[in-house]
C-alpha cells in the first residue's frame, strides 16, 4: 500500500458523523504503510450548500472537495453520493464505529465495522425536517 489520504466525517461532539451527506467537518489523515500514528494533514470544512448531499442532488459537474482524498469514512451514506464520489476515484465507506481514530485504524487493518443503512431523514436539512414534522 502506498501513502493515501483518508477523510473522517466528524460531528459537533468530535465523533464519526452519522451521515456523510450532511457532514460539514472532515478530518483528513495522511497514512503511509507501516505507520502506527496517522498524521492529521488538514480539515475540510463545508458549508450547508457545499455538503455532499447538496452537491449530489444539484448534479453539479464540478469536483467536490472530498475528491482530493482516496477514502472517506462516515456513519452512513446514500448510494448516489457513494457512486458520484467513486466516479472520480474517492471511495466512501460507512462504519458503526463512533471514535474517529479507531475508525481510521480499523479501516487500515481491514476490520472496520460496517455502517448503518442509509435513511432519508438525515439527508434533510433542519428546515426540511421541521416541515415534515408539521
Amino acid at each position: 500500500m502506498e501513502a493515501q489520504l483518508v477523510a473522517i466525517a466528524t460531528d459537533d461532539s468530535g465523533q464519526v458523523a452519522p451521515h456523510a451527506g450532511r457532514a460539514q467537518l472532515w478530518h483528513v489523515y495522511r497514512v503511509s504503510p507501516g505507520d502506527s500514528h496517522p498524521e492529521l494533514a488538514w480539515e475540510i470544512r463545508l458549508t450547508d450548500t457545499g455538503c455532499l448531499h447538496e452537491w449530489h442532488v444539484s448534479n453539479s459537474p464540478e469536483r467536490h472537495p472530498l475528491h482530493a482524498v482516496d477514502t472517506a469514512i462516515a456513519g452512513s451514506a446514500g448510494d448516489g453520493v457513494i457512486g458520484r464520489l467513486a466516479e472520480r476515484g474517492t471511495d466512501l465507506v460507512t462504519t458503526a464505529e463512533r471514535a474517529p481514530l479507531k475508525a481510521l485504524t480499523d479501516y487500515l487493518e481491514g476490520i472496520l465495522a460496517q455502517g448503518v443503512p442509509h435513511e432519508e431523514q438525515p439527508c434533510l436539512n433542519p428546515q426540511q425536517r421541521a416541515e415534515r414534522m408539521t
